[in-house]
């Protein structure tokens, strides 16, 4: 009898000291703090967690009153939960502060349970604190983003992926007219017209495979029927796997920028219209000033053959010289207001472009002997199609830009080379030079670089001219220029 009553005492021991042994592993192994105190303070047990969670070694804490870990300003909640255990009751998750070694204080929620010995008494008390700092930190970002959600002027709604509504902000209520009671539970189509029903396909799947839908116009519908335009932009919900399983929209009215599209149309029509009247004009009053100018120069002619004295002559040949302006003046007016009809006519035939230049040089070097312009080419012939006559009138026209802006100085050269398949026109000058953030609007029509340095007349007309010849030839001009220092004009046109 005797040996039969050991064995289960035996048997009893081994299980408690099995029971013992994996109770500790689980406490070495667990991810949370756990932690046991006297019903004075004083800790008892300390697990690896602890020190991760505070810093201090088990030597450090075990024997030391678990202020230790508590700031001061929460020492009355070591006294609350005392006075709990003592009476036999846990306190389960309780949120609050810790202190860590370092002064850091840690966000953890607290679960005390009562120690009891073999007869029931309470002698102390068994602390689990898990770190909670990452789950404050998207609590605290889930209410940073409901309160943007909640005060922004765009509609934000989210919907699932069968299209029924589940958050529906202010923005929403204001633009639609359903309050967030009428429209969470309802499908989207509460606010899509009959006839725009598709569009929401479209977007469930795009949104299905992960894909954003952004900035997509359309018409929604309000509570009180009228369509109101929107700009919709649509993303993508995921869970924690990554699986969507719903949408989010952000919508804002653009009914005021629509209106100020339409406005800006009319406003850009009636300017076409002004511009129209105002070429038309140009157009009118050039083709009338070409008479009288014409019958004043025969007339100028006729005079300068019968003066004889020759202080005269020189006011008559400077009367004509000025005449020569003016009709030159006229006659770019005229070109303008035939480019802006489409009726600047070209005609198409081959020639020496070499020649050309040589005659556009000679004609502007007669009219101003104080100037040098030398002519640079690797051959004396170079053949091209087009109309010899305009690309000679972009060559005076550079040419006379070249003299007009350089003041100080009296050098002008003048480049072709064959280069691939097309031929490089160049007119550098020494003069002013044009500032770099003037230099894409200088081919621009009526545009004219003010220079306080230099008295320049002129409408702005010439180089849209040159623009617009060298461009109908399938070529290209531009400018390279450093104030003071001089500029170079290039085109380039193709080789016949």
């Amino acid at each position: 009898m005797e040996n039969d009553a050991e064995v289960p005492q035996t048997d009893t021991r081994l299980e408690l000291e099995s029971k013992r042994g994996m109770l500790a592993a689980i406490i070495d192994s667990t991810d949370d703090t756990i932690i046991s105190k006297t019903t004075q303070g004083i800790i008892t047990s300390w697990n690896p967690a602890a020190k991760r969670m505070f810093g201090y070694t088990e030597e450090e804490a075990i024997g030391q009153h678990i202020s230790l870990i508590i700031p001061e300003d929460r020492m009355g909640e070591e006294t609350y939960i005392i006075g709990q255990i003592l009476q036999g009751q846990k306190v389960d998750h309780f949120e609050t502060l810790r202190r860590a070694k370092n002064g850091d204080l840690v966000p953890i929620s607290l679960t005390v349970s009562p120690i009891k010995d073999r007869s029931g008494r309470i002698i102390g008390a068994s602390k689990i604190a898990r770190d909670i700092s990452v789950q404050r930190i998207a609590v605290e970002k889930q209410g940073v983003l409901a309160a943007i959600i909640d005060t922004s002027d765009d509609t934000i709604l989210s919907k699932t992926l069968e299209g029924i509504i589940t958050s529906w902000n202010k923005a929403a209520v204001k633009m639609f007219g359903y309050t967030e009671a009428e429209a969470i539970g309802k499908h989207i189509s509460l606010i899509i017209p009959p006839d725009r029903l598709d569009e929401e396909s479209y977007i469930i799947g795009e949104v299905s495979k992960g894909n954003k839908v952004d900035h997509f116009q359309t018409f929604r519908r309000a509570k009180n029927g009228n369509l109101i335009p929107i700009s919709l932009s649509v993303s993508p919900i995921t869970d924690e796997s990554g699986k969507v399983i719903g949408a989010s929209k952000i919508a804002r009215d653009i009914s005021a920028e629509q209106s100020a599209q339409q406005e800006t149309a009319e406003l850009y029509k009636q300017l076409q219209a002004l511009n129209a009247k105002k070429d038309e004009f140009i157009g009118l009053a050039s083709h009338e000033l070409k008479t009288p100018l014409t019958s004043v120069n025969g007339y100028l002619q006729i005079l300068g053959q019968r003066i004889t004295d020759e202080k005269n002559k020189v006011f008559v040949q400077k009367a004509q010289q000025q005449l020569s302006k003016l009709s030159t003046l006229v006659d770019d007016l005229l070109d303008v207001s035939k480019i802006e009809a489409g009726k600047l006519n070209f005609r198409d035939e081959v020639f020496n472009i070499c020649e050309v230049i040589s005659d556009a040089i000679d004609l502007i070097s007669h009219a101003n002997g104080n100037y040098q312009i030398t002519f640079e080419t690797s051959t004396p012939e170079f053949t091209i199609r087009g109309d010899a006559h305009r690309i000679e009138q972009v060559l005076i026209n550079l040419l006379t830009n070249a003299i007009r802006y350089s003041p100080g100085s009296n050098r002008i050269e003048v480049y072709l080379f064959a280069e691939a398949e097309n031929v490089k026109v160049g007119v550098k000058d020494f003069g002013l030079g044009i500032a770099s953030e003037k230099l894409n609007h200088i081919f621009s029509r009526y545009y004219r670089v003010d220079d306080s340095s230099a008295n320049v007349s002129g409408l702005g007309i010439g180089l849209y001219l040159c623009y617009e010849i060298v461009t109908r030839h399938r070529g290209r001009i531009w400018a390279e220029s450093e104030l003071k220092a001089g500029s170079t004009f290039w085109f380039i046109l193709p080789i016949a």
